[in-house]
């Protein structure tokens, strides 16, 4: 996000679309209209003032590119400069006009997502529609709406903000602003307790006449889904896009709380390689022995019991603490494989959240009842207008334009990029990495650049935290553990000789600014120690750095035991060229190795989601045709 003032319309570094850093070429057909409509804008008589309703109900019956449609766009703009003291660049109303179209932008990372999202959201509400926009996280909710407030008040719209703590009848009032800021989470579950709350009879009949018998707390807290702009937009619709989101309520069960103790004690008892064999890397158990004993009357059968039985040693050998997990204020917490931050609220399902409760000294939390669920998948198609961005959508456009029917339009750079990408480097064990760690950094700070470490889990940036202290590096970490302080972490990372240890994205949608020391330095160094399932989180750690111009470079180091784990091709030559003290001839083979592994884990993760999405296609076809039976 660019909050300074911009000195004027710039335009975009590469006309042609040939963007650096092996990007592809620019959608020109759109991208050229878009341009169009953005020179027709720019001509636009300077419209200021609060907007009459007259205006706004002529503006609603125009389409897009028509005259009032582009002369809303011009009174947008005039707003931004007058009250943020922001002219948007050109790169950003590109991205505006091409989310109020229906399409999902490629906006590289530092270009101004947050502000272009703005724009579209206020053209969008002056035209009468009511927009959701949904951020990464509760901080980035309450951070845009305020910075925001005055550009969308000088307009006549009303900002709001939802977050999953307030009381219902402040959600209830917030959603029907003209503008409303929350995470994808809090929208999905406001519409489940909607959905359990009228039993199903959602239609707009049975909701007045509900209103009309109850009064107006009956009414749905969620009003109709108009208008969403997602930041992110990948992480929503592809990365959490199948992760089933449930409304429960508490089900008293003694009888599961047994079940619960009963299956940690015998899974304790049984023996690897006897009794169960046991694949870690792709969490499955195979039990072996023919003759468990019975446990009595809290088992239905044999096979309720293995299946217990089953989840009690993944728990015990696949869900690591610091990786999957962390324990805070005495409960076990969900750790999201992607963004790193705790995933609050969320619980494993089959009794493996109250098994891990038992592997750490806890309490098994209450059993817990589904009353209502859904995924993004099946959520964001209720909408009527979808659009979005993010930095990395070009490899899963196939994927959403197939599920959601939505295009991928890639935006070009303001100014050239300047990043440098250095060569891959791989090391025999993680003591070795972490020595030639510590001697790098040293390096890097002792000439004034900011640097930061990307690792793959907790414990890991726990362990790269604890060598830096012990080389006398003064360091800050980000990971699930700190999610409190991730504006404050990410806000001092670009000041120059700081070090900051970071998980996954831990900190994405939060700009790192440089220090002019920093920038004269070289600007940030990101160094990366994960070997990610995608190349669309390598992009987007490096963009972390070299953002709008600035100066800054990345490097990607692994190790062998971690490429054996996942496991990567080409590992035993790597091996037996660094034994041969081959060091560059190995280090060249990192790059093609990891690139064939993400490819065949995002195929692997791809063809997950189509099967989830097509068997809850199914179940709610079989849904539809029951009830129709029942009416």
């Amino acid at each position: 996000m660019d909050m300074s003032p911009a000195r004027a319309l710039d335009r975009p570094h590469d006309p042609t679309g040939a963007g650096p850093l092996g990007w592809p070429p620019l959608s020109g057909g759109a991208l050229a209209r878009y341009r169009r409509q953005y020179a027709r804008l720019r001509d636009m008589p300077d419209a200021g003032g609060m907007p009459s309703m007259s205006w706004r109900a002529s503006l609603m019956h125009a389409g897009a590119g028509s005259t009032p449609w582009l002369a809303a766009c011009a009174r947008v703009d005039r707003a931004c400069r007058e009250h943020l003291g922001i002219t948007p660049y050109e790169v950003q109303w590109l991205a505006a006009l091409a989310m109020m179209d229906g399409r999902l932008v490629e906006m590289a990372t530092g270009e101004g997502k947050t502000l272009a999202t703005a724009l579209a959201a206020a053209v969008s509400a002056l035209a009468g529609h009511r927009v959701h926009v949904l951020t990464a996280n509760p901080y980035l909710v309450e951070r845009d709406a305020a910075w925001l407030a005055a550009f969308y008040d000088a307009l006549g719209l009303r900002v709001a903000t939802v977050a999953e703590t307030d009381a219902l009848a402040g959600r209830r009032v917030a959603y029907r602003a003209e503008v409303v800021y929350a995470t994808a989470k809090a929208v999905v579950f406001d519409a489940l307790r909607d959905e359990a709350c009228a039993h199903g009879a959602t239609g707009a009949l049975m909701v007045g006449a509900r209103v009309l018998v109850e009064g107006t707390d009956a009414a749905p807290v969620l009003p109709r889904l108009d208008t969403v702009f997602i930041d992110e937009a990948d992480s929503i619709l592809v990365d959490e896009a199948s992760v089933p989101l449930v409304v429960s309520a508490l089900r008293p069960d003694p009888a599961e709380r047994v079940r619960c103790w009963q299956a940690w004690r015998l899974a304790s008892a049984l023996v690897a390689g006897r009794d169960y064999h046991l694949d870690e890397r792709h969490r499955t158990v195979r039990l072996q022995s023919p003759s468990l004993p019975d446990l009595g009357g809290a088992w239905i059968n044999a096979r309720h019991r293995d299946e217990w039985l089953v989840m009690a040693l993944k728990a015990r050998h696949c869900y690591l603490a610091g990786r999957d997990y962390v324990v805070r204020d005495a409960q076990v917490c969900v750790v999201d494989a992607v963004t790193g931050r705790i995933a609050e609220g969320r619980i494993w399902g089959q009794g493996l959240h109250g098994l891990l409760a038992l592997k750490e000294g806890l309490e098994p939390p209450p059993a817990l009842a589904t009353v209502a669920q859904t995924s993004y998948q099946r959520f964001f198609p209720r909408y009527a207008r979808i659009g979005g961005m993010s930095g990395s959508l070009r490899e899963v456009r196939r994927e959403l334009s197939r599920v959601y029917g939505l295009s991928v339009l890639r935006m070009p750079l303001r100014r050239e990029c300047l990043r440098r990408e250095l060569p891959h480097r791989v090391f025999a064990d993680e003591a070795a990495c972490v020595e030639a760690l510590v001697a790098r950094v040293r390096v890097l700070i002792a000439a004034g650049r900011p640097v930061l470490i990307g690792t793959d889990t907790v414990t890991q940036s726990t362990r790269v935290a604890q060598a830096l202290e012990g080389a006398g590096i003064v360091h800050q970490v980000l990971n699930a553990d700190q999610s409190a302080t991730e504006a404050r972490v990410v806000a001092a990372a670009g000041a120059a000789g700081v070090v900051t240890v970071a998980t996954n994205m831990a900190g994405r949608g939060t700009d790192i600014r440089l220090s002019p020391r920093a920038v004269a330095a070289g600007g940030l160094h990101v160094l990366s120690l994960q070997l990610n399932d995608c190349r669309r989180q390598d992009r987007q750690l490096a963009g972390r750095c070299a953002r709008q111009g600035d100066p800054g470079s990345v490097e990607h180091w692994l190790t062998l035991p971690l490429m054996e784990t996942a496991p990567m091709p080409l590992t035993k030559m790597i091996r037996w060229l660094l034994k041969c003290s081959c060091r560059d001839l190995a280090d060249k083979l990192v790059p093609l190795s990891l690139r064939h592994h993400q490819h065949r884990r995002a195929g692997r993760a791809r063809r997950q989601r189509a099967r989830l999405l097509a068997s809850a296609r199914h179940w709610d076809a079989c849904m539809a045709v029951r009830n129709e039976e029942v009416d």
